[in-house]
Order: C-alpha cells, then sequence, then structure tokens
C-alpha cells in the first residue's frame, strides 16, 4: 500500500469515527429533555434565531447530540431572501454559528 493511498484510508477512519458521535434527537427525546430543563424549549430556541434574523422565515430545525452537547440547527431565510445557517446550544441558546449559506 503506497503512502496516499494508507493517507486517505486513515482521514476516512477519522472522519467516520468523528461522525458517529453526532446523533439526531426524536421528537420525544427533546420534550423530554425540555421538560427535564436540560435543553431550552424550542419556542424559545426559535425565539433567539429569529432575533438575529428580523423578519426571517424558519426552513429547517434540528435538534442533535454532538459529544454530550445538545445543539439546535436551524436554517431559515431572511427578510431579503439570503438563506442562514445557526447552530445555537440548547442547554443555554449560545450561538455557536452564524453564517450566511453558500
Amino acid at each position: 500500500m503506497n503512502r496516499l493511498t494508507a493517507f486517505f484510508i486513515a482521514t476516512l477512519m477519522a472522519l467516520s469515527a468523528g461522525l458517529a458521535h453526532a446523533r439526531d434527537l426524536k421528537d420525544d427525546e427533546a420534550r423530554k429533555l425540555q421538560d427535564a430543563g436540560t435543553i431550552l424549549s424550542i419556542e424559545k430556541l426559535n425565539a433567539i434565531v429569529l432575533s438575529k434574523h428580523p423578519g426571517a422565515t424558519l426552513a429547517d430545525t434540528e435538534l442533535e447530540e454532538e459529544y454530550g452537547r445538545y445543539i439546535y440547527q436551524v436554517d431559515l431565510r431572511d427578510a431579503k431572501g439570503i438563506e442562514w445557517d445557526l447552530e445555537l446550544d440548547a442547554a443555554n441558546g449560545d450561538v455557536l454559528k452564524n453564517h450566511q449559506d453558500t
């Protein structure tokens, strides 16, 4: 096996290992986390997102667990039609990512 092939295989293995640490949560799991006070309510999280882009429309939302941390991911379209990707720490509402979708 040449060095390039070995590097490629090692890179794929590392990427695969990283992906295994994120999982989508189902609605009932999210509800239990909200009820327990582990994460903020979806309404509060959406309000935080919309405060960053007034007049925007939510296109897609997802709650994931990544490395023991709950991340609320949102795709939205602002009033000018620009698409944005946001990620919030679902436990405290901190904005982790707020980037224009490219």
